[in-house]
């Protein structure tokens, strides 16, 4: 027979380096500074911070509540020496569980142990009968760390209480531009059309209200504010009380040189030509259809010949032509005062225009970062005005006109800011 071997337990709970840092931090505890009460009402508001769950702030309160009111005065010593049978029987959980529990708060820096060789707690006090040291559960290191976690307690009250304030602000906003929607009857009903598409597409953006960022719920109720605002027709706010007006002139123009691109054809006379990606092509009037296929036939076919495309040069655009051009920015609360905010903007219009992570991307690095952002703004541009109903196909579109060197961005902005114009007139 062989010899039988023996697993020898190791004496002692694991120890690693942040607990040995947690059990040098509670030696230096200031005995005195914090009540057993004052302890119990935090270690009961840890759960909303996520440092522990329910069930574990059960098992420490039920430890503080062991410890005697004496124990946290200067002379005393707070040191729980309950086995894990008996804390077991007084929270109502199993033995193993107790003992995983322990280990958690050992780690999340809520106690130290401190364990003898044969696993029993006991105390080791003077002659005069006073504990002096022991092996047990330790809670000097929450009096050390008592101002750190009740300012998080305190921090995530108030983002909680933030975040109510918004979710009940962002209910009670599309709540009102829904009854704005029903009773409004001096707008068009083009316009009215127009103004439902946009609240459903926040609707749909926002999804479940109660599981969005506060930041989104805010950005939401801002944008149905002021879409009852228009329902109502109310005047304009003044650049001074609203914080987005303030760009509305854009006097930060980031390129130095600034070339006008007009197109040969009237704007009335070819709403259509711009109602597609095709509209990026400039078509000339004088040209009969069959000189056009050829000529687009000939140039497909020297490009095959040659196996690369001919970029064309692009001509230059100023911010504030973009801006001017798309009120679609604007009306999503979008007012870039740099080509970068516009660029950092671009991921959050994707959403609002439901264009996917693939075709954002591949136009960033096809057309670069600006010209791409350019060309995202001009297709949630002519999304919002229901000229485009596949926002993601239409900047594949652009993407691949961009590839092929056919890509103008210059006259679609142009030729969107004279059509504003004339609807302005008009």
């Amino acid at each position: 027979m062989g010899e039988t071997q023996m697993d020898l337990r190791p004496a002692g709970r694991r120890i690693t380096p942040q607990r040995a840092h947690f059990r040098r931090l509670a030696e230096t505890a200031e005995i005195g500074t914090v009540t057993r009460t004052q302890l119990a009402m935090l270690v009961q508001s840890l759960p909303c911070v996520g440092l522990i769950n329910g069930t574990e702030s059960h098992l420490l309160l039920a430890l503080i509540n062991t410890a005697q009111a004496d124990t946290f005065d200067k002379s005393g010593r707070p040191i729980i020496f309950k086995s894990n049978r008996q804390l077991a029987f007084e929270i109502g959980r199993s033995v193993g569980r107790v003992s995983r529990m322990l280990s958690r708060l050992f780690d999340a820096g809520l106690i130290t142990m401190q364990d003898s060789g044969n696993y029993k707690r006991y105390p080791i006090r003077n002659g005069q009968g006073e504990i002096t040291d022991g092996c047990g559960i330790d809670l000097r290191i929450l009096i050390v760390r008592y101002a750190e976690l009740d300012e998080l307690v305190r921090r995530a009250r108030a983002e909680k209480k933030a975040a109510d304030a918004a979710l009940r602000r962002y209910r009670g906003a599309l709540r009102n531009a829904r009854q704005a929607l029903a009773i409004a009857a001096e707008q068009s009903e083009a316009a009215m059309t127009l103004i439902q598409g946009r609240i459903e597409r926040v609707s749909d953006l926002v999804g479940i209200a109660g599981k969005a960022t506060s930041q989104l719920l805010r950005r939401a109720t801002a944008l149905l504010e002021w879409f009852v605002e228009r329902l109502m027709q109310l005047p304009r706010r003044s650049a001074e009380g609203h914080e987005t007006m303030q760009n509305m002139t854009c006097p930060h123009v980031e390129n130095g040189m600034h070339k006008q691109t007009t197109t040969p054809y009237s704007l009335a006379d070819s709403n259509d030509e711009r109602r597609s990606a095709d509209a990026e092509q400039l078509n000339s009037v004088k040209a009969g259809f069959a000189s056009k296929s050829a000529f687009e036939k000939s140039l497909r076919r020297r490009r095959s010949e040659i196996n690369r495309p001919q970029h064309l040069p692009q001509a230059k655009i100023a911010l504030q032509d973009v801006v001017r051009a798309l009120p679609a920015l604007k009306t999503y609360g979008f007012m870039p005062a740099s080509w970068r905010d516009l660029a950092r903007a671009v991921p959050l219009i994707c959403r609002f225009a439901g264009i996917s992570e693939d075709a954002r991307r591949r136009a960033v690095e096809q057309m670069g970062e600006q010209q791409a952002a350019i060309a995202v703004a001009v297709t949630l541009e002519k999304y919002d005005r229901q000229d485009v109903k596949s926002p993601g196909g239409y900047l594949r579109a652009l993407t691949d006109r961009a590839a092929a060197g056919e890509l103008h961005l210059a006259r679609s902005v142009f030729g969107l800011a004279a059509r504003n114009s004339m609807e302005i007139r008009h």
